[in-house]
């Protein structure tokens, strides 16, 4: 009996998923699967710049410190990540998709969009996460004609 295929939606969610798992944050792990035809482009997982320091290695209690807003104030995003690690290799992104773990905030949002993702799908809602009453960045996205949706919705 043949196995039934797993999508690529479920393989790409997957692997974000698995990338998470990479991140040295203490408040939360994030991971991006940045793809375009079926084809993985770039891979991301929040944290800070390569070469820096590791959050849970300096600060295992509290993590890294925060900024005015009460976010991290050194790392970069999964989504970032992702996207600055295509465009250090020439990579197209006009009409990708990106699979990510975490729906982006507002700041990934605007970066996504200028990047010519078309895509997003996303396994967790940040408002949620933050206990914000939206999803400023979903909504900043869909309200400029990128398709956003959550996995199994």
């Amino acid at each position: 009996m043949i196995a039934e295929k797993p999508s690529f939606e479920s393989i790409f969610m997957n692997l974000a998923s698995d990338l998470a798992l990479r991140s040295h944050c203490v408040k939360a792990q994030v991971g991006a699967v940045l793809t375009k035809d079926t084809r993985i482009i770039s891979i991301g997982y929040n944290g800070p710049p390569a070469g820096t320091h590791n959050c849970d290695e300096e600060w295992p209690e509290t993590g890294c410190p925060r900024d005015a807003r009460g976010s991290c104030s050194l790392a970069l995003h999964a989504e970032e990540n992702a996207i600055l690690y295509a465009a250090k290799n020439g990579a197209d992104l006009q009409g990708s998709t990106l699979y990510v773990t975490l729906s982006p905030c507002l700041p990934c949002a605007r970066l996504i969009f200028s990047s010519g993702i078309t895509n997003v799908i996303y396994k967790s809602s940040y408002a949620e996460y933050k206990g914000l009453a939206s999803d400023e960045g979903v909504d900043f996205l869909r309200r400029f004609g990128v398709e956003c949706s959550k996995l199994g919705t």
